[in-house]
């Protein structure tokens, strides 16, 4: 198996998709404190960590330990990112390269929904950030590929920067564009 197929086996389990976003928003944790924000057994995070620390996606962090029985965990890539067609061309390659858009999909789908839900207060607090767009462009492949590397640094660069210490509470939140060709 290729590293990047081991990315993207790992990827394309729910729970491990999950536990990589638990990392991103609230940094460094231990096995039993992804258990506890994700709702699992501490048994079944200490597995999948291990899949996903042989991917190459987290890496312990030692320096946080208070003892040798402490293992903590940090993701290893800020952002992770493929692109459809980077499987290499057997079946099984192709397989894992769709499971893992799937659950992609599928986990900002539900993200999106979650929110739909939300009660009216918490709706209220939020008057006119929320957003969607779609639109129908005509590019050449190439040009969505530029389009795609534009929307992404300006992704990055709101998803890296250095949060400003003024006071003000920030939330998290999460955002995502897809691009597919398509026919209306």
């Amino acid at each position: 198996m290729t590293p990047e197929d081991r990315v993207l086996t790992a990827m394309s389990h729910p729970l491990r998709r999950r536990l990589l976003d638990i990392l991103k928003v609230y940094g460094p944790a231990t096995a039993s404190a992804l258990a506890e924000r994700s709702g699992q057994g501490v048994g079944n995070i200490s597995h999948h960590m291990r899949i996903l620390a042989e991917a190459g996606l987290v890496e312990e962090a030692p320096e946080l330990a208070r003892d040798r029985r402490e293992r903590w965990w940090r993701r290893a890539a800020q952002a992770i990112t493929w692109h459809s067609g980077d499987a290499s061309l057997d079946p099984a390659a192709e397989a894992i390269e769709h499971a893992a858009v799937s659950t992609n999909l599928e986990r900002q789908v539900q993200l999106v929904r979650d929110w739909l839900g939300a009660s009216d207060d918490e709706r209220a607090a939020w008057p006119e950030g929320p957003f969607s767009i779609d639109a129908w462009l005509r590019v050449t492949p190439a040009e969505l590929t530029a389009f795609g590397a534009e929307l992404m640094a300006i992704v990055h660069r709101w998803a890296e920067r250095d949060v400003p210490d003024d006071g003000q509470h920030r939330e998290t939140v999460f955002t995502f564009a897809r691009a597919a060709p398509a026919r209306p």
